[in-house]
């Protein structure tokens, strides 16, 4: 007999199972969210499927475990136990009435746990997907997805995708780079500003704009076939008020809420401070990013666990080779760590890097993994984003540098910083990102010749290089009157014969120099000595036991004479007479060398 009780429950409905599958032989135990109608309490079985039938009996491969609900009835978290690949059919059942859905788990890829990263012998090559290449104009606007492609509107879609970057493959190669960081590409449904995709409506699709998922790992794998490594944007922080569950929450605390909108208050240091307020802590890791933007509370034990699965889902689906953390110092600090010792226990060789867009080296040093931090906090972020050289660089040469501590000066000063950091050489160095102005806009006079200096430095100093896509061109921003506005910043890529004879010239020299940095290992784990700037210039010898590559900057306009017997407690250790990489000719150190105004000498030395 059937009981009225249960002849009037409502029938169960799966709408997500998110992680959306699994593998064998991973460290990471399984839990899957399952989101739909009425899940609460429902009984979870597993039948096993062979050839499109249920076999009967029982089903040793995937095994529930456990189950609790959320605060939603429409939700239900259920534990289970990984043992065979396979195709299973899981029943969510209530009363008479029930819901299934058919779960692949498939086996793991061999060398999966251990595979290697990005690290200093690398140069990461930074794209805004949307904006770099379009090369597949059928997708610029989808059905689906609200906002619809415009490319006259400075803050709409343009439609770079997936197609745009497997094209410039070659491009990217050439270059000297090895790495590709694309920013989010997952599923961003605002109706509009969607196309910077830091806004997330789905943790485990790409947005159709861009292409599909299969299409993602078809790119990660066509990318290792051509010697380059592919690093995923993620964004645990926040999410976009897209995103479905912003109608239905699991949690009321899924998110962090106030009574009005409130934002971040941009306080980082609030992190370590020891005489911040508990008000300035939380509201730094608790405010909203933005208004379209909520704010993830990772301190909710199965947010936690689902961002933990998700970055390690996107790994071992697309064979990632590392991630870039967005806005890390936003995130509730010990949950945060928690997430990243779970992907690093998982992949103990991957590299993450972290924006962590603070200054001085300090702070900034704080968030590296490895680091003797005073309050004994390890962020389990093993890469930092260089700001404070990043910012040193710049505004050396954003003018004549005269006046007492500036030009080079100030880039000697960010170096002597280095002992701060856990690891010195796994920190990523750039010259600018899609976040602030270009390169060539800042430096005076938009000169290629500071440009150039610029990326001397950044090849050659410590740490891990990373180019923004188009400076490659010493591109500039589209509006000349604030170069610091994101979007005309984020403009498309050069191709064919907006390709200039200047804009060549700047590739070319990106190219040789990038390229030999590649067989460098002194440049890549190298120790390095530097040398008091004088007169606008700066020195540093990168060495070891074996080897050393000596560079000179000369940021002022005039000739300088290269003070060589200055170096003698290191230049003594090897033969003075060395090859300059950039122009093929032998270098004598113990000789008089004039080196033009706005230029550089590099100097391989041997024993």
């Amino acid at each position: 007999m059937v009981l009225m009780s249960q002849m009037l429950l409502a029938a169960p409905k799966i709408e997500q199972v998110e992680p959306l599958c699994w593998w064998t032989g991973m460290e990471t135990p399984l839990t899957l969210m399952f989101h739909g109608q009425d899940l609460k309490d429902a009984e979870v079985s597993v039948q096993q499927v062979v050839a499109g039938k249920v076999v009967r009996g029982a089903c040793h491969g995937l095994v529930p475990r456990g189950q609790h609900n959320a605060e939603s009835a429409n939700y239900l978290f259920v534990d289970m136990g990984v043992f065979q690949p396979g195709t299973y059919r899981i029943t969510l059942k209530k009363g008479n009435k029930k819901a299934t859905y058919d779960y692949v788990i498939a086996e793991r890829r061999k060398g999966s746990k251990n595979r290697a990263s990005f690290d200093a012998s690398d140069v990461v090559y930074l794209i805004m997907s949307d904006r770099f290449v379009d090369g597949d104009p059928t997708n610029n606007s989808t059905a689906n997805t609200k906002e619809k492609a415009d490319k006259a509107n400075p803050n709409g879609r343009f439609g770079g995708d997936i197609q745009g970057i497997i094209n410039s493959f070659d491009h990217i190669q050439k270059l000297g780079c090895t790495a590709i960081w694309p920013t989010p590409m997952l599923g961003d449904d605002e109706a509009a500003w969607s196309y910077h995709g830091y806004a997330c409506s789905d943790y485990y699709h790409i947005d159709p704009r861009y292409g599909s998922n299969a299409q993602y790992a078809e790119m990660v794998k066509l990318a290792h076939k051509k010697g380059l490594k592919i690093l995923m944007d993620m964004v645990p922080n926040h999410c976009g008020a897209a995103h479905w569950w912003m109608i239905d929450l699991p949690y009321q605390n899924w998110i962090n809420q106030f009574d009005h909108f409130t934002n971040t208050n941009n306080c980082f240091t609030a992190n370590y401070d020891i005489n911040a307020s508990q008000y300035d802590r939380k509201l730094s890791n608790r405010g909203w990013f933005d208004n379209p933007m909520p704010d993830m509370n990772l301190e909710n034990p199965d947010l936690l666990k689902y961002f933990q699965q998700w970055a390690i889902w996107w790994i071992e689906y697309a064979d990632l080779d590392g991630l870039r953390v967005d806005t890390y110092p936003y995130i509730e600090k010990m949950p945060g760590s928690e997430w990243l010792g779970a992907i690093r226990k998982e992949y103990p060789n991957i590299n993450i890097v972290g924006e962590c867009w603070i200054r001085p080296a300090p702070a900034v040093a704080y968030w590296q993994s490895g680091t003797k931090n005073f309050d004994g906090f390890d962020s389990n972020l093993p890469c930092v984003m260089d700001f404070p050289t990043e910012e040193a660089i710049r505004q050396a040469l954003e003018n004549d540098g005269q006046g007492w501590g500036n030009g080079l000066t100030r880039v000697y000063d960010a170096l002597t910083m280095d002992y701060m950091y856990g690891d010195i050489n796994n920190v990523l160095t750039f010259l600018g990102n899609h976040d602030m102005a270009r390169i060539t806009d800042i430096v005076k006079d938009k000169d290629p010749r500071r440009v150039k200096l610029a990326y001397v430095l950044l090849a050659t100093m410590r740490g891990i290089p990373q180019v923004l896509y188009g400076d490659e061109y010493a591109m500039t921003s589209a509006n000349k009157e604030d170069v610091s506005n994101h979007s005309y910043l984020r403009a498309p890529l050069p191709l064919g014969d907006e390709v200039t004879k200047e804009m060549q010239d700047m590739y070319d020299f990106q190219s040789k120099l990038f390229n030999w940095r590649k067989e460098e290992k002194v440049l890549h784990y190298g120790k390095t000595m530097h040398f008091m700037a004088r007169n606008n210039t700066y020195a540093f010898f990168r060495y070891n036991k074996d080897e050393a590559v000596f560079v000179f900057a000369n940021a002022a306009e005039e000739p300088r004479i290269i003070p060589t017997k200055t170096y003698q407690e290191i230049l003594s250790l090897y033969n003075p007479e060395g090859f300059n990489p950039m122009t093929g000719e032998m270098v004598n150190l113990n000789e008089e060398i004039k080196i033009d105004g706005l230029s550089t000498l590099i100097v391989k030395l041997k024993k």
